[in-house]
């Protein structure tokens, strides 16, 4: 059973290389950067969320500065 679970693995180079071989640089290239981009875009972020979003969705509120303006997505003020 051993010996059948046994996978040989190529070094991460190798298999870059061969990928650039086979795709070529700049596709490769491409492709990690959207693998990149995507995973970066499954982090929740909520620092930009306003004390009423907050309150709604059950989050602690947050103390701002007087007079501070936070960015809004939706393009209201908090």
């Amino acid at each position: 059973m051993r010996e059948a679970q046994s996978i040989v693995v190529e070094s991460l180079s190798a298999t870059v290389d061969d990928l650039c071989q086979k795709f070529g640089v700049w596709r490769t290239a491409r492709a990690l950067a959207l693998a990149a981009w995507k995973h970066h875009q499954t982090v929740n972020q909520i620092s930009h969320l306003s004390n009423r979003t907050r309150r709604d969705i059950g989050l602690p509120e947050v103390d701002d500065a007087l007079g501070e303006i936070r960015f809004s997505p939706w393009g209201t003020l908090p």
